[in-house]
């Protein structure tokens, strides 16, 4: 059995990304900033809360009980297709999320930034690879709060890259031609 590799990545992130496949394996490790909605919203409005060049956002709402994170599975990243812009144009490298991205996201990556897919429904997963280091915008609630976490290896796919593949458009154009007729993407 061929086993493909697994690249090693370290936040905050640099032009390495840039050599990165749609397809690729990649264990990523240091630190990621949750955003959802509103996290994105209140940082539009009143500036980023941290140091943005070479971060990663990871698209979650975790769960937190006592100061330990319990779940953090991905949201559906399709919900910040239109609040994305403003983080890559101030140096975010990477978003990690699921259900992949609008093409206006995927030309906003274009040369500067990739999108990692995480498997959903695997909460208790990317929570066994993250520790708790602190948070913006408590009031916003456990949900929608900025978390600040520290990741060990996790194990991510590269969705969309920097070159503008991806892996998700392959999966509708593919779906296309095996059933003649286009399928529409859900996201729950």
């Amino acid at each position: 059995m061929v086993t493909a590799k697994v690249i090693q990545l370290h936040t905050p992130l640099g032009d390495e990304i840039l050599t990165l496949h749609a397809g690729d394996r990649v264990e990523l490790s240091g630190r990621v900033y949750t955003a959802r909605d509103e996290a994105h919203l209140r940082m539009q409005k009143e500036g980023i809360p941290f140091d943005p060049k070479g971060a990663v956002i990871y698209h979650c709402g975790p769960v937190i009980k006592a100061e330990r994170i319990i779940a953090a599975g991905p949201t559906t990243s399709a919900r910040m297709n239109a609040l994305s812009g403003f983080l890559l144009d101030r140096g975010v490298r990477a978003l990690i999320g699921k259900g992949g991205m609008d093409s206006t996201v995927k030309e906003q990556l274009r040369g500067r930034g990739v999108y990692f897919a995480f498997t959903g429904g695997c909460a208790a997963l990317a929570a066994s690879h993250m520790t708790l280091e602190g948070v913006h915008f408590p009031d916003l609630g456990m949900a929608e709060a900025v978390w600040i976490i520290g990741i060990d290896r996790l194990p991510l796919v590269v969705g969309i890259d920097s070159a503008g593949n991806d892996l998700f458009s392959a999966v509708q154009e593919n779906a296309k031609r095996t059933f003649g007729t286009e399928q529409k993407r859900e996201c729950v």
